[in-house]
Parts: C-alpha cells; structure tokens; sequence
C-alpha cells in the first residue's frame, strides 16, 4: 500500500442508523446501514456505478472480522478498515448506504455468490480465484502468522511436528499443506474465533493465518496466545468482483484514487493499529526449509 499525504475535500462523518435484517436469494444475512462512523471523504457522486440494489453498495464479507469489520453481525457493523473503505466507495459513488451481506469465506472467494457490487473480506489474490472471480488493484500486502499459545516453544524449527489449524479455504490452508507439510493432520475451521479457541484450548497447538487478523487476538486474550513470527506470501489483498462485473473499472478507479490520496493509509493506522497493538512489519519474518 503506497503512503500518501490525506487529500480530503469534503469529509463527514455519518452515525449509524438502524436498520432490519434480511437475507439474500444466497440465503446470506445482511442488513441495511449507512456509513456507521467512519468518515467519508472526496467528492459526493464523483463516479458513476450500477449498483444491484438501488442506492446502496452491495458488500459481502465473512465475520466477524475484528479492526475490519467491527461488529459480529452486519447490522451491528459502525466501522473498521474494510467496512469504512466501503463506506467512502459509497459515497464518491453517489451512493447512500452500505448493504452488509455476511457469507462464509469460501463461499466469497469461489465464485457461487452472486448479486453484490464487490466482496472485501480480506481476500488475497490468487490465479486460482481469478478463474471463478474478478479482482480489484491490491490495497494491502499480505502474510501469514504463526500464532501459538504464551509460553509454548514453537517455531519455524518445530512446526511440521505440531497439529496446525488452518482457516477453510484460505491461502493459509494451501501454504500449510504445500509448503510447511506438518507430519501430523492439518485441522481446517469454518471461522476464526472457533480455530482460536481451539488453540486455547489445547485442541491444536498453532495457527497459520493471515498476519492482520491474527494481530487482533493477543489483545483480545490478554496474553493467552501469542505471534511469534510470520510467512511472507508475496501476495495482496485486493476486493473481490463477480465475473463480467459492469462496475470494475469504475470500482478499480474510486480505489486507486483512496489508495493514492492516502484515505487508506488513514484507514489502516486508525482501525488496524488500534487492533493490533503492534506493528506488523516488526513482527520476525519465519522461513520453510526451501528458503523462502
């Protein structure tokens, strides 16, 4: 993500306004909000979008996703990184709210939802995903965390003899069975919370996952897990398009311009250093024994 000095030419911030959950033909639970807190910026219907639902960004994620998204549900969602970048593509569309659809993970990256305007879940970018999917420029870079529990001894040495959790359809679970190769089964979680509280619970005995989602629960645990080091992917995030979207060169331009006039670089020290606690590039970087 390139550093940018803020250009903000009008900036409001707008409280959230409740609203009444609902489901889309994917059965998915969503829910209608305006901007929550965040603050928007740039100028009000700037670009030109066809959105799936008259007057709203149609947004499908996976929560809960803390210092993303933050809120367990979608109309409990007021802020973070993700929901906040939605929020200010909303409205430099001319748009006047944000529609939160909350779908599991591999159901987003695989190309069998449909009727959303772009999906921001914290999807690295990948050929296979490219197949089913469309992707936006990369907005944040992207590597993965060894997280154990305080007090064990696990590292890059060690880890093939450990029982690894891996997030379901995640490039975490490839790189874990293709790289690392643990000599005992790999366990794949559903989401999140789950696969950190098995880890708690002595259930595994590490994760590998995306850096800045694991950041958030040291915190969170108060000391009872720990990230000791993480992987370098060479890869990115970048937001998520149905195949053949109508809106992608205009979705790609509204976020190249928050990536270049630093709204994002505003957004990451706002959201995702309050969750993290920590700097992500001091964190050790771990090795696998091709060198990489």
């Amino acid at each position: 993500m390139r550093a940018a000095a803020a250009m903000v030419s009008r900036a409001v911030s707008v409280a959230l306004i409740a609203a009444v959950p609902a489901c889309d033909q994917s059965g998915s639970e969503s829910s209608n909000v305006q901007n929550g807190d965040c603050s928007v910026s740039g100028e009000y219907g700037e670009f030109d979008l066809s959105p799936k639902t008259a007057n709203a960004l149609t947004v499908k994620t996976t929560l809960p996703a803390p210092g993303w998204w933050n809120g367990d549900t979608p109309d409990s969602v007021t802020s973070g990184y993700e929901y906040c970048m939605a929020a200010n593509i909303a409205y430099r569309a001319g748009l006047d709210r944000v529609n939160v659809q909350n779908v599991p993970f591999p159901e987003v990256v695989s190309g069998r939802t449909k009727d959303f305007d772009l999906a921001l879940a914290q999807i690295t970018i990948t050929p296979e995903r490219s197949e089913v999917a469309e992707f936006s420029p990369p907005y944040l870079s992207s590597t993965l965390g060894l997280l154990i529990r305080d007090g064990e001894e696990i590292n890059e040495d060690n880890i093939r003899d450990v029982r690894v959790g891996v997030a379901e359809g995640t490039t975490g679970e490839k790189f874990v069975e293709n790289r690392i190769k643990p000599t005992k089964p790999v366990t794949a979680f559903a989401n999140d919370p789950e696969m950190v509280t098995a880890l708690e619970e002595g259930r595994i005995d590490a994760v590998v996952h995306d850096t800045t989602i694991l950041l958030a629960y040291p915190q969170q645990m108060e000391d009872g897990v720990r990230l000791v080091g993480q992987y370098r992917t060479g890869q990115s995030y970048g937001a998520l398009y149905p195949k053949g979207s109508p809106d992608r060169e205009e979705l790609d331009r509204i976020i190249r311009q928050l990536i270049d006039d630093g709204t994002l670089t505003k957004l990451s020290a706002v959201y995702l250093g309050a969750a993290f606690g920590q700097d992500p590039v001091k964190i050790p970087y771990l090795t696998v024994d091709d060198g990489s």
